[in-house]
């Protein structure tokens, strides 16, 4: 029975054994809850000051410019200096913005544009250090590690995800706007420490030429499986994210209310968390390749599945399985990434995965409502998620190569 329970559960190996990413994955969990509760403090600030949805919806925007933006040199400027020293620099600019949040907040300055410039600013010091703080983990820990300190990851980003936003309305709603954005200033400080703790990490760069995006872009093209695996996340994230259409169905659907919408909202993050707490298996899969795909068809055919019902504890349950598969397809994407791809590389390839992430829910949201525009909502969500089937299908048809990747014996 203990070994039973032991294989179930994430596998804490890399935390025991790797002082370095133990401190690391602390600093970035705690910062993750932080993070949150600045996020949901200024888009209820900024609605509290304007009382638009069309102005609380420009938050999305600002934050994105620049991830897209800054996410591509991020990663090239990740391959070029000590990894340890940008991130330690983005850390501290995300702390200081948080900071003058705060110092906003407390003088009541009540700036729509501030607020602004400051997720602008948010976004721009995170897509430039999030690449350098991801190619770091193949440093840490030795490869055979790397499934388990990449499902470690997902735990700590989506407790973040579900924690920060509770814990930013009970602040909010105790002490105002100012403490959210005072204890994200705080909870920088844990990543901080764990960034001054690590030794120099300088890209292991064994060509002599100077880094570039272009060249990223190109290793990308030139590398079969890395680009399936960016293609087969693309899949998912374009054609079965329906959360645009949440505010539309919870009448027809559910005949529920705004909190329905947050109960869905939360549904595939709580399954995300789940999929990271279980996957001490996951380090004994080495066919990467298919489990990606499977993953991903997992996802669309739960999409799928919630078009279709109208009971809410069942649509609850298959938002929650996808954001599982979600998990699983996230921890062998990255792991593959990180391994296959040779150190003077990581760093674009993290920069470009930022504008993937940042870009694909955007494009989602645009596929999801436009089709239920020209249809019905049930026709949107049904047909995105086994459109995201039918592209892991024409993956595995164009790519059999990416079905025998093995991580024993890594291409990229």
């Amino acid at each position: 029975m203990r070994r039973l329970t032991r294989g179930a559960f994430a596998d804490l190996t890399p935390l025991r054994e790797s002082p370095e990413y133990r401190r690391l994955w602390f600093g970035q969990s705690v910062s993750a809850i932080g993070q949150q509760m600045t996020a949901l403090a200024v888009t209820v600030q900024v609605f509290s000051l304007t009382r638009s949805a069309f102005l609380t919806g420009l938050v999305g925007i600002c934050s994105l410019v620049p991830l897209v933006v800054f996410g591509l040199y991020g990663g090239v400027i990740a391959d070029r200096v000590d990894r340890r020293v940008l991130g330690l620099i983005g850390s501290g600019g995300l702390a200081l913005t948080s900071a003058l949040l705060a110092a906003q907040a407390l003088l009541h300055l009540d700036s729509v544009v501030l607020l602004y410039a400051a997720v602008a600013l948010q976004g721009g010091f995170f897509a430039v250090s999030s690449p350098a703080r991801s190619s770091m983990i193949p440093r840490l820990v030795p490869p055979g590690q790397l499934p388990a300190a990449n499902a470690l990851n997902t735990i700590g980003m989506n407790l973040g995800q579900t924690l920060g936003p509770m814990l930013g309305g009970v602040a909010i709603a105790a002490y105002g706007f100012q403490s959210a954005y005072l204890v994200d200033t705080f909870a920088f400080t844990a990543t901080l420490y764990a960034m001054w703790r690590l030794p120099a990490m300088r890209p292991q760069s064994t060509s002599g030429k100077r880094a570039t995006v272009l060249d990223g872009l190109r290793f990308l093209r030139e590398q079969p499986n890395l680009r399936t695996s960016f293609l087969a996340d693309l899949a998912a994230m374009i054609f079965g994210l329906p959360r645009a259409l949440f505010p539309a169905i919870v009448v027809p659907f559910y005949g529920g209310d705004a909190g329905t919408v947050g109960l869905l909202v939360a549904a595939p993050a709580i399954g995300a968390l789940a999929g990271g707490l279980f996957s001490g298996w996951t380090g004994r899969i080495h066919r990467h390749g298919v489990a990606v795909l499977v993953s991903v068809a997992a996802w669309g055919l739960a999409i799928a599945a919630f078009g279709l019902v109208r009971n809410l504890p069942l649509g609850l349950l298959l938002l929650a399985a996808a954001g599982c598969a979600d998990t699983v397809s996230m921890i062998f994407r990255n792991t593959m990434m990180q391994v296959a791809a040779p150190d003077e590389m990581r760093g674009r390839l993290q920069g470009i995965f930022i504008v993937v992430v940042a870009g694909g829910p955007r494009l989602g949201d645009f596929e999801s409502g436009t089709v239920s525009a020209l249809t019905t909502p049930t026709v949107s969500i049904l047909t995105g998620g086994l459109a995201c089937v039918a592209a892991v299908l024409l993956l595995a048809a164009r790519r059999p190569a990416f079905l025998r990747y093995d991580a024993r014996h890594p291409t990229p």
